[in-house]
């Protein structure tokens, strides 16, 4: 089975999570990706947890399948000597050291480029390689602090919230994988790599989106909304009979229908709240009467009401309830694959769903140097 990246090597020399979550993306596309760590295994998340699996770290499964696994030491020589072996026959490498470190090894982008001038080089970092704060370490919960996704996160009364996964991590991983992909096409142009310099902070800053826009053109500071939206109403869990739900009205049409459908027409014919300006201007008015009207019944009647009347509406889900949901069964978005230590492992599947190239799950996360006799002809380092 042909992936859309099978005719890219990757040398993956990160650890924790936004390197390591780009480059299984790049894997479950078909690259070839080889993941590089100290003798004895350096990804931090080898040891994060519980819960385990004969020893093996879920935290570590989510990000690691679809690689191969060396050891190297990057301290000494060789270590160095075999990243410059490989660097030659690789199209990307990516790592996340602090800034210097990898000038330190001698595998800095201008010495890695003088051997494969095709190479594309992705650095990830907590705050990038310029600036006052380059030097300073970053982790995805500092960034979310200092990025002002906390500020707008949660409720005037629980205070600032981080988002419930390491986010900016993510974030950032997602746009090396943006950033490396367009690199290699543009190589096919000009024949030649370059560098990419990505921190978290920037991704983080990047994320506000519609929140950052409110506040460059108005100057004023956007407050946590809690569960409320900034610029549309009603887009926001609501309190039914029995449990909370989600109604997300998108436009005035949507509107109106919600309006027909609790037996409520004059909110829609009022002009406070007849079109959604207007509905932001006056959200403290408009709110509690709706959500008075959804206190008369349970979540279940509103939302298969709301769906029979085309109003977008969820419940709000569980983990548990998400693992067996029915959509996402059919969408393969959980999948099994074997384990050497661990056995069978259970794991989150890929969204990228690809006519012609689809998404592959070929190989578990690796042990540390489990493939050390194959790309390096070594014994597997303990």
């Amino acid at each position: 089975m042909k992936g859309a990246l099978e005719h890219i090597k990757v040398l993956d020399l990160s650890r924790v999570l936004a390197g390591p979550y780009c480059t299984m993306i790049l894997g479950d596309l078909g690259a070839e990706v080889i993941k590089v760590e100290a003798p004895g295994g350096s990804d931090e998340t080898r040891k994060w947890g519980p819960p385990f699996q004969e020893d093996v770290s879920a935290y570590y499964l989510s990000a690691n399948r679809n690689k191969k696994a060396i050891t190297v030491d990057l301290k000494t020589k060789e270590g160095t000597d075999i990243i410059k072996e490989l660097v030659g026959e690789s199209d990307v490498l990516i790592h996340n050291f602090k800034s210097g470190t990898m000038e330190k090894f001698g595998l800095d982008y201008s010495i890695l480029e003088e051997i494969n001038p095709g190479l594309v080089y992705c650095s990830i970092t907590g705050f990038g390689e310029t600036g006052p704060y380059k030097q300073m370490p970053g982790y995805d919960f500092i960034i979310q602090a200092m990025s002002g996704l906390m500020s707008i996160t949660g409720d005037a009364e629980s205070g600032p919230q981080k988002v419930g996964v390491a986010i900016t991590d993510i974030l950032t991983g997602l746009y090396a994988c943006i950033g490396i992909q367009g690199a290699l096409l543009e190589r096919t142009v000009s024949g030649r790599g370059q560098k990419l310099d990505l921190s978290l902070y920037d991704a983080a800053v990047s994320s506000l989106v519609n929140i950052g826009s409110n506040y460059l053109m108005s100057g004023e500071v956007p407050r946590p909304l809690g569960n409320h939206h900034a610029n549309i109403v009603p887009y926001q869990t609501f309190e039914a009979s029995d449990k909370q739900m989600v109604i997300a009205v998108g436009n005035d049409r949507q509107y109106q229908a919600l309006c027909r459908l609790i037996g409520r027409e004059e909110f829609g014919k009022d002009e406070r709240f007849h079109t959604n300006p207007s509905r932001v201007a006056h959200r403290d008015e408009l709110v509690p009467l709706l959500q008075a009207e959804f206190k008369k019944h349970t979540a279940d009647y509103w939302l298969e009401k709301c769906r029979e009347h085309g109003i977008p509406c969820g419940p709000i889900q569980t983990i548990e309830e998400v693992g067996n949901d029915p959509q996402l069964q059919a969408r393969e978005m959980f999948v099994e694959a074997e384990h050497q230590t661990a056995g069978i492992v259970k794991m989150v599947g890929s969204p990228l769903k690809l006519s012609r190239t689809p998404v592959h799950i070929h190989r578990a996360p690796p042990d540390p140097g489990e493939h050390n006799e194959e790309i390096l002809g070594q014994a597997k380092q303990k």
